[in-house]
């Protein structure tokens, strides 16, 4: 077996430099473009998730043959990763060149970044996957890094600050779409799963401490859903996240001369 590395594989298909409607030889099926196979592919995963999704169920589904989708695309993974950056796209980015508050429009980004990785949970591990540079996720990077750029942190913080926020989002919210897939996969609602796994945990006498702990910190925090729930601890933490920019700002300020 030939090895990928063998092959001279590239890192992107983004970097491949064929032609949009590129492929492989023979006629062009018609009724099909890449933009629908790429929109089936998101509708599949959403649908099905990652692991079950094929070229052969993908041919199925656009009532084609699998060779007639590798007209457009040549490899599985160039699809996963036209359908990651397709996904990227619903995000509603803010502009970033006017004067509106860099506070409101970080908090904006991440929360639409969030709603996306929970309405799509299959982004989450191929974002670790592909290195991401598609339009639509370059369009994303650019606006994230000058929302960050206009924080006033000095140039040596910019990047640590938007791993902080943003690896912080993408935590959140795979762990969150994760758990509603793992619900709607039980046939429940987030909150009748949320109570069966709690009544499951509790049943081992080993997590009886920390489940009565975790128990009084979500009481603490109030919310009667699982909803609620989630939607103030993502806004409490993101709080932190910018009152933390915020004192590092002030902690880098050059100090004002003493009077003498």
């Amino acid at each position: 077996m030939v090895r990928s590395a063998e092959r001279g594989a590239r890192t992107s298909v983004w970097l491949d430099g064929k032609e949009r409607r590129g492929g492989r030889g023979g006629a062009q099926p018609s009724g099909l473009d890449r933009d629908r196979i790429v929109a089936v592919t998101v509708r599949l995963l959403d649908a099905e998730g990652l692991a079950k999704f094929s070229m052969r169920r993908l041919a199925a589904e656009l009532n084609v043959t699998a060779m007639s989708v590798y007209w457009y695309v040549d490899t599985k993974d160039d699809l996963l990763e036209l359908a990651l950056d397709a996904a990227f796209g619903e995000l509603t980015l803010p502009d970033a060149d006017t004067d509106e508050d860099w506070r409101v429009q970080l908090r904006a980004l991440a929360r639409g970044y969030r709603a996306l990785l929970v309405r799509h949970p299959w982004l989450s591990p191929l974002i670790g996957t592909y290195v991401n540079i598609g339009p639509n996720s370059l369009a994303f990077s650019r606006v994230m890094q000058k929302i960050i750029r206009r924080t006033g942190l000095p140039a040596h913080g910019l990047v640590a600050a938007i791993s902080a926020v943003f690896q912080f989002v993408y935590g959140f919210g795979t762990i969150e779409g994760h758990f509603i897939a793992r619900s709607t996969a039980f046939g429940m609602t987030p909150d009748d799963y949320f109570q069966h796994a709690m009544s499951t945990v509790t049943q081992a006498p080993e997590a009886a401490d920390v489940v009565q702990d975790a128990a009084e910190l979500m009481a603490a925090r109030g919310g009667d859903t699982v909803e609620e729930m989630w939607e103030r601890d993502f806004d409490f933490a993101l709080d932190l996240l910018v009152a933390g920019i915020e004192a590092m700002v002030a902690r880098s300020a050059p100090s004002s001369p003493q009077s003498p």
